[in-house]
């Protein structure tokens, strides 16, 4: 297990990172998974073996069943990892039981606390972002909690490029805990990433962690033009993320998947799951599983190397033409770009399609 840098901070964490999900599987998200205590306590236990040291979960997963199972399954392994969960989703049916206000992120922080069974959040993040409540109230409310101690750092989740510059400017011009990672969606299926969150956390030193990598699913293999959905899907169960606009697009990258996959002797999962991990800013993925066999399948994409050869083949059939200002800068900008720009650009300057 390689480690990388979370963004500008001293953290180290595992280019792997378990996404706790499926822990619990109440209400709307028993469509994603239903791990109970046990499978968990065996979950833990095998990303441990792998050297998977950042474990990832959110208050509004089944409700707090998440938190309270991923605490539980680790017991006294706690201090030999780093947790980290989220907040801003409604959790209750009062009118400030969701949001990022100073009253909400408090409340939700001191829960998470007691469910996760430990005195101290490592990575602490906004869930989404919420456009009625002053940066500045929250991010306030942030710095609070890592001045008290019970959260060590944090990160933003789901911005878009100009909330996430926003956020680390008022940051930086108060004095507040700066955000340190950004954990976004991101797939060979959903490249939008690459237009601004990727440049955006290569200039501004943003650790990326993402989220789905496989698309729900869609990316396994399992999901091939002309088959019937696998059982045991999320895709069967009507789970909606991610949105998937153009099917024969999906089915196109996914042949390529497959016959780069077949050629090495390893699941396509894992060729998707490595293609991040040659990405620009790209610190951590997170994975999760319904399976032993899965998580087992998963975390073998530590150790796969993509070749050259096989990265231009997986670019070309997922890659989408750009849109505005950037084709515009990648034809007449190209003798002065930076670091950032080169992030989304760079392939395009190479091999033009």
């Amino acid at each position: 297990m390689d480690y990388r840098p979370l963004g500008r901070s001293g953290l180290k964490i595992s280019v792997l990172t378990l996404g706790t999900m499926t822990f619990g599987g109440t209400g709307a998200f028993s469509k994603v998974g239903s791990t109970n205590l046990a499978a968990a306590r065996r979950q833990v236990d095998l990303c441990l073996d792998a050297g998977v040291n950042l474990f990832d979960t959110a208050d509004i997963y089944s409700n707090g069943l998440s938190e309270e199972i991923l605490g539980r399954a680790l017991g006294e392994r706690r201090s030999r990892v780093l947790l980290a969960t989220k907040a801003r989703f409604p959790i209750g049916d009062g009118p400030n039981d969701g949001g990022s206000s100073r009253h909400h992120l408090i409340a939700a922080c001191e829960a998470s606390l007691r469910r996760l069974g430990t005195d101290y959040i490592d990575l602490y993040q906004l869930h989404e972002w919420d456009g009625l409540t002053p940066l500045e109230e929250t991010l306030a409310a942030l710095d609070s909690l890592v001045r008290s101690g019970k959260v060590r750092y944090v990160g933003i989740s789901n911005f878009s490029g100009w909330q996430a510059m926003k956020s680390m400017c008022i940051a930086d011009r108060n004095g507040f805990a700066r955000p340190i990672s950004h954990q976004i969606h991101y797939t060979l299926q959903a490249r939008e990433a690459e237009l601004e969150l990727l440049p955006c956390a290569v200039d501004q030193g943003l650790g990326v962690m993402v989220w789905s990598p496989l698309a729900g699913g869609l990316l396994s293999g399992k999901h091939r033009r002309g088959h019937a959905t696998p059982e045991g899907t999320r895709q069967l169960a009507q789970w909606s993320e991610p949105p998937v606009h153009d099917t024969d697009a999906l089915y196109d990258i996914v042949e390529v998947l497959v016959g780069v996959a077949n050629a090495r002797g390893i699941s396509a999962a894992q060729v998707a799951l490595a293609w991040l991990l040659t990405r620009d800013a790209v610190s951590t993925v997170v994975i999760g599983a319904r399976t032993e066999a899965q998580l087992t399948d998963n975390l073998g994409a530590a150790s796969v190397a993509l070749t050259r050869e096989e990265t231009e083949k997986l670019e070309r059939a997922s890659r989408r033409p750009l849109p505005y200002p950037f084709w515009h800068q990648a034809t007449t900008a190209s003798d002065r770009l930076g670091p950032a720009d080169l992030a989304l650009l760079r392939p395009y300057l190479a091999d033009p399609i």
